[in-house]
């Protein structure tokens, strides 16, 4: 009780204060309530489609039995005629087999309807007329048996059983036509409450997009701010010891609140994206059935399909939910390279000597398909050893190891080469140099920023690779700089203190 009691305290002072914490819990909270009425939207349109299919499906069963009864009833009239003119019993056992089964399926038409008072009336009339007939018939067959075969052809000739008949197809045709009408009224129901479904889904998709951009937005603007921060402490005149200190400090609570937020951000902007998923697997599994509707229809009733919907159930809705799922992809790519910033902030910093050197070649070894493919030689000049932290260093070099060779310059043998050698006062530099693309002048600086990329977007990333390498540079009290033309190649500098300095909570100053 008492942290939680703590946590509503710290949410309404965060609420109080005019601070990118205030805002980005204000977004959230947006984007959760936009959530949440999105989740309700959808179950309500969900049920009404749902209960729109069922009605659409026991309209057509209906409609299909009573085309059945006409049928059957035709089946009955052309074997009593054959039974007559021929005599040959195959044919009474044909007519005994429909007379048997007009009762069952005037039955199960009579339960597919329900309690209409129009379709109850249609029964009733179909029952009445369907016991005429074979009333009619049975009365025909009786004298063709008693060998008064003439007088049974002249009651068929007489027109009683055809008047019957008419009459049995006149109610089932004004049936069919009734069940046609209601059958498109209800399809065009489904169809409209699947779109207004697919539709508030969309909007709400793309306004979660949008708050979770803004808050991407914000979230750079701290982090640039904390570079900036960082970059005049380095300026700082080193005899200040006591200044530089207390600067250190507030920058190391600011460099935490920043992970924190990152953390808090990236893991809540998880849930409602995971929900945008489901729901655009629920929408394409619905897409599914609807083209198996449309496909069922497009089968046995061709004349009652429409283009339009035929081209929206099997085109435009599975387009509109690839786009979907294609933006909540890159979306996850985004939070998880946030979620591996914020992880690596928080790590603690462990020194040991390093040998740069097989470093290098384990990196080259787990990129050596691409190496070959692009007749790259890989190159390991000299290099002296340091004392820093091997996870940070083996990302780094990693990092530099494949930029280097996504970026290699098409049509010509590649060379990637790293070096290392001693710098006066208790420095290293490092040299990752490659002939790949190059990049313009303007862009030497920009290539470190988050989110940002340069030159041709030929190659899958989020801009986030060398922004993190840079943090991962100066987190260990070194710096990287990038001497490049574009079209000739890049070279990768990093210097960083021989021995790494931690303070007394693990982490560098």
């Amino acid at each position: 009780m008492t942290k939680i009691s703590a946590l509503f305290a710290h949410i309404r002072t965060l609420l109080r204060q005019r601070t990118l914490g205030r805002s980005i819990v204000l977004l959230l909270a947006a984007a959760m309530i936009l959530l949440l009425a999105v989740n309700a939207t959808t179950y309500v349109m969900i049920q009404r489609t749902a209960a729109f299919n069922d009605q659409v499906e026991r309209t057509w069963q209906a409609r299909r039995a009573g085309r059945i009864i006409q049928i059957n009833m035709k089946d009955a009239e052309a074997a009593q005629r054959g039974y007559v003119l021929t005599g040959q019993s195959g044919f009474m056992l044909a007519y005994e087999q429909a007379v048997d089964g007009q009762t069952y399926l005037v039955d199960q038409l009579g339960e597919k309807l329900g309690a209409d008072p129009e379709d109850a009336a249609t029964v009733e009339a179909i029952t009445r007329l369907s016991r005429d007939k074979i009333l009619e018939m049975n009365e025909v067959l009786a004298l063709s048996r008693s060998g008064q075969g003439r007088a049974a052809v002249e009651r068929i000739s007489a027109g009683d059983g055809r008047e019957l008949m008419r009459q049995l197809e006149g109610e089932l045709g004004t049936f069919d036509q009734r069940m046609g009408s209601r059958l498109a009224e209800r399809r065009a129901a489904s169809e409209s409450s699947a779109l207004v479904t697919l539709v508030v889904n969309g909007v709400a998709g793309v306004l979660i997009l949008a708050l979770a951009g803004i808050v991407f937005l914000l979230v750079r603007r701290y982090l640039l701010e904390l570079q900036d921060a960082q970059a005049a402490i380095d300026r700082v005149n080193a005899g200040l010891e006591e200044t530089v200190r207390a600067r250190t400090a507030a920058l190391m609570r600011s460099t935490e609140e920043v992970q924190r937020f990152a953390y808090i951000v990236s893991h809540d902007l998880r849930s409602p994206l995971v929900n945008v998923m489901g729901y655009t697997a629920e929408l394409e599994q619905a897409g599914k059935t609807i083209d198996l509707q449309m496909t069922k229809v497009e089968t046995q009733a061709p004349e009652l399909l429409e283009r339009d919907a035929l081209t929206a159930a099997r085109e435009d809705i599975p387009e509109a939910v690839g786009f979907i799922r294609a933006s909540t992809e890159k979306m996850d790519r985004l939070i998880n390279a946030i979620l591996k910033l914020s992880r690596e902030g928080r790590r603690n910093l462990v020194p040991e000597t390093l040998d740069v050197g097989a470093m290098a070649s384990r990196a080259a070894d787990s990129v050596r398909h691409q190496l070959e493919a692009t007749e790259t030689e890989f190159v390991v000049g000299e290099i002296v050893p340091f004392e820093s932290d091997r996870l940070s260093m083996e990302q780094i070099i990693g990092n530099l190891i494949d930029n280097a060779v996504k970026y290699l310059q098409p049509g010509r043998p590649g060379r990637i080469e790293i070096t290392g050698s001693d710098l006066p006062g208790g420095w290293v530099e490092y040299a990752i140099k490659d002939n790949g693309r190059g990049i313009a002048e303007k862009d030497h600086e920009r290539i470190f920023e988050l989110f940002r990329r340069a030159g041709r977007q030929d190659q899958q990333g989020e801009g986030l690779g060398l922004a993190f390498v840079r943090n991962s540079v100066r987190r260990l009290g070194g710096s990287i700089d990038v001497d490049s033309v574009l079209g000739e190649g890049s070279t990768f500098r990093l210097k960083f203190p021989k021995r790494l300095i931690l303070d007394d909570a693990g982490d560098t100053l």
